[in-house]
């Protein structure tokens, strides 16, 4: 998904199983950690009665796997670190909203704050339950400065919706994977299949 905030939308569960892509050469622990783990919930969710014991990611985990090229991101995000505490996301990204435009173009003026090259960053409330994910925006900020929620929705409906129409600053999806609930604590994401 585009932007930061469309990536925390689909929130980490979400991105961790759903956007695929070629590995770097190297990997470390904790990317091949990481992939164990993705690759035991796909497995898993593939069994008529998958497993319910929790599969725990940790945030050093979910980061070195997020930087290590497995992750297609969109157009235009550069980079993307979570931080998780209970319940609540925080990703610090770099954005290029030009390239990640690229071909839309808005005559508000309210929009003109999305171009060139950002530090962005987004606070969500997420979770996970009864086979479902979650996601509660915040606040976004760019380079400091946060955006009035009223804006966020005018970019979300302007350039995110098109390509994703379930984006929104509050969204709920399905789970993939059989993945029952999902509980963001203290540095870790852990994840049930039923």
């Amino acid at each position: 998904m585009k932007l930061a905030v469309a990536f925390l939308w689909s929130f980490l569960i979400f991105a961790l199983t759903g956007f695929g892509g070629p590995l770097a050469a190297q990997k470390s622990d904790a990317v091949t950690s990481a992939e164990q783990k993705l690759c035991h919930i796909e497995s898993n969710g593939q069994l008529a009665h998958p497993d319910p014991a929790p599969t725990i990611f940790t945030e050093g985990e979910i980061n070195a796997y997020l930087a290590s090229g497995a992750v297609d991101f969109p157009a235009g995000v550069q980079s993307v670190r979570l931080q998780g505490e209970p319940g609540v996301v925080t990703a610090n990204t770099r954005v290029d909203f030009d390239r990640l435009k690229a071909g839309a173009n808005s005559s508000n003026p309210l929009l003109a704050i999305f171009t060139g090259v950002h530090d962005v960053i987004v606070i969500a409330h997420a979770h996970g339950s009864g086979g479902k994910g979650f996601v509660q925006v915040d606040s976004v900020s760019l380079d400091g400065v946060q955006i009035p929620r009223f804006v966020l929705q005018l970019f979300v409906d302007k350039y995110l919706r098109p390509e994703y129409p379930q984006a929104g600053l509050d969204s709920e999806f399905a789970l993939p994977d059989r993945i029952d609930t999902a509980v963001i604590a203290s540095h870790t994401l852990t994840m049930m299949q039923k």
